[in-house]
């Protein structure tokens, strides 16, 4: 199955933090946080303007992103977890 989201929206799959601590302890499920940072997978086409003219958006598939901690909508798709939320939910994208 296909998706592409709408408008100024944006599909992202999350990036799995590591089990072990800096210390070498290894991090139980349960007490894991869920990560704040993801991957670009689909970008809508951007949100429209007062005028009508859409604005393009700033980031395209492949970005690697950081986002709030209860930022977007948690969806299945293809049996994948994955997030829709909008671009304004995005704190930045990582440059390596």
């Amino acid at each position: 199955m296909k998706f592409h989201p709408l408008h100024d929206r944006v599909l992202v799959r999350r990036v799995e933090s590591d089990e072990k601590t800096k210390g070498g302890l290894i991090i139980p499920d349960s007490a894991k946080e869920k990560p704040q940072e993801g991957v670009v997978v689909s970008v809508g086409k951007g949100a429209r303007d007062e005028d009508g003219k859409r604005v393009a958006p700033d980031v395209k598939a492949g970005d690697r992103i950081l986002f709030g901690k209860w930022s977007g909508t948690e969806v299945k798709i293809d049996g994948e977890d994955l997030l829709i939320m909008k671009e304004s939910d995005i704190l930045g994208v990582l440059e390596v």
